[in-house]
């Protein structure tokens, strides 16, 4: 299908304002009061992954169609998989969107756990432990607290208080 503009309407997208619909009598062209009736061609839509478009012709055309994903200012690959931070792991999906999955870091047996650098979760570094009064004391042994008590920690229960015991002392206290 051959497209046909009219001159008159050239002449208005070429400069608008300069012709008024009186410069303009000719019956071969359709006109109101806002000027001639131009009939605008159906354009194809432009992808919405289109990242440069050209408007040589009549229609724009897409020349370009974004083919990665965007993440915190830096460009990923289609299904390239990346971690951003030592708890997040993403993927640029083919929709040119970023994934991410946030890990579910499981409690920590201890009282005192402690963060490494580039790891994620907590860690306890001398294993399962918990609290005889203010002393931290490992789990699953009994350990003497003072010279009246001793204490073992809940199994399984690290943030309860230790058990404790109290033996024949001498005017000590108990915890």
């Amino acid at each position: 299908m051959a497209l046909h503009i009219h001159e008159a309407c050239i002449l208005l997208l070429v400069i608008p304002g300069l012709v008024t619909p009186a410069a303009i009598s000719h019956e071969d062209y359709p006109a109101d009061e806002d000027g001639p009736v131009c009939d605008q061609p159906e354009c194809p839509k432009i992808h919405p992954k289109c990242t440069k478009v050209e408007h040589n012709g009549c229609c724009p055309e897409c020349k370009e169609v974004k083919n990665f994903c965007e993440y915190h200012g830096k460009n990923y690959k289609i299904l390239e998989e990346f971690k951003p931070s030592p708890c997040e792991w993403c993927r640029c999906e083919p929709s040119n969107e970023v994934h991410c999955v946030v890990a579910d870091c499981a409690v920590p047996e201890c009282v005192n756990p402690i963060y490494e650098p580039e790891q994620c979760c907590p860690v306890c570094k001398n294993g399962p432990n918990c609290f005889a009064g203010t002393t931290i004391i490992p789990a699953g042994i009994e350990v003497k607290v003072d010279d009246c008590n001793i204490c073992h920690c809940h199994n399984g229960d690290w943030w309860k208080p230790a058990q404790c015991s109290k033996r024949e002392c001498q005017g000590k206290q108990t915890v």
